[in-house]
């Protein structure tokens, strides 16, 4: 069987408020990136404006086996429409960065279309499905309709004391676009699959979502 491929898109956007930074959220990005490199995956990292991806300056860690991921941060590909073909799984890592250029990124919702479309996995974690909230099928119906979904609540927003600067709620948001949303206590590991649809609540879940990504490219 040939490797499986898989895109990581990540966000560029790096202000919440004047004086709050934001961006990526590493552990997001770092560990499914490690997962899906253990299991030999083509991965192919790109950004909604290419270049230096921004980190959350509160999700920054020295460890060493994320130097290899971070690095790659350092310079990235913009995201394409091309990006659409020849990818098995999509996934998007989160950060607060992401409820800013995620919904509104026309290429995006291209791509999110065509995999949706096509029977591929699709896959997010904590802010990461912000980018699921404008995604259609052709045909206009929401990607996560009656799909069984989870993502940052917003029990952890109002904790976080960022829900007054969000463009919107998302675990709200995605309620009406007819998700059902499903979540674990806040700050546990929490991630649910539904056919192709691969989603987890927080930072804390990053890695088991990747390992979902996994079960369901492999099954």
């Amino acid at each position: 069987m040939a490797d499986k491929k898989v895109l990581m898109v990540v966000t560029n956007h790096t202000t919440i408020t004047d004086d709050h930074k934001t961006g990526l959220w590493l552990e997001e990005f770092a560990v499914p990136y490690n997962v899906f490199k253990e299991q030999g995956y083509d991965i192919k990292v790109t950004s909604i404006e290419g270049g230096e991806v921004p980190l959350d300056p509160n999700s920054i860690e020295d460890r060493a086996e994320w130097k290899e991921a971070e690095g790659i941060l350092k310079n990235t590909v913009k995201l394409s429409e091309e990006d659409k073909h020849g990818y098995d799984a999509i996934f998007l890592p989160g950060g607060h960065g992401t409820m800013f250029d995620f919904p509104d990124s026309d290429v995006l919702q291209n791509v999110l279309q065509h995999f949706a479309e096509e029977n591929n996995v699709i896959s997010a974690v904590c802010h990461g499905p912000a980018g699921l909230v404008n995604a259609t099928y052709a045909d206009g119906t929401p990607v996560v309709k009656n799909k069984r979904v989870a993502a940052f609540t917003d029990d952890e927003e109002i904790e976080m004391q960022l829900d007054a600067h969000m463009p919107f709620m998302l675990e709200s948001k995605l309620r009406e676009k007819g998700a059902n949303m499903e979540r674990g206590e806040s700050w546990s590991d929490f991630s649910v699959v539904d056919g192709k649809l691969v989603t987890g609540q927080n930072p804390q879940s990053s890695k088991s979502t990747a390992e979902k990504v996994v079960e369901t490219l492999e099954s």
